[in-house]
């Protein structure tokens, strides 16, 4: 059984990201991490930590007065998620098509090329 995709806006990805970086880390942590790049009130930041609390995606510890967030998800999860996501919606399910796209649109080094054809090769001895 699959589950359910884990549908992550722009803003909750990069939290997650401070957070696999600096896990057990305070609003203000994240804050700062986050305003080079966005220019955020601390308050939105606090919002939108409680927002991903509430559907699973950190956890906190309180320590004195003060929340410490963490990442409730993994990194590889997400990625996971977002890839079947993105073949599934755009390509109707087929890898092929995927990366037939991704290989057309793109410019790829020969390296990755090398690199592509041993997941293939790998991913062919698995299926044997």
């Amino acid at each position: 059984m699959h589950e359910p995709p884990l549908r992550l806006g722009d803003l909750q990805l990069r939290i997650l990201e401070v957070l696999w970086e600096q896990p057990d880390s305070g609003v203000g942590v994240v804050h700062e991490a986050l305003k080079p790049e966005r220019n955020l009130a601390y308050t939105t930041i606090a919002t939108m930590l409680r927002k991903m609390e509430a559907r699973g995606l950190v956890t906190h510890r309180e320590e004195g007065r003060s929340f410490l967030y963490r990442a409730a998800v993994q990194a590889d999860d997400v990625n996971r998620s977002a890839a079947e996501h993105f073949v599934g919606r755009l390509f109707e399910g087929s890898l092929a098509d995927a990366v037939s796209h991704l290989l057309t649109t793109r410019q790829v080094s020969r390296s990755e090329l090398d690199q592509l054809e041993e997941l293939i090769q790998q991913a062919k001895r698995r299926a044997q």
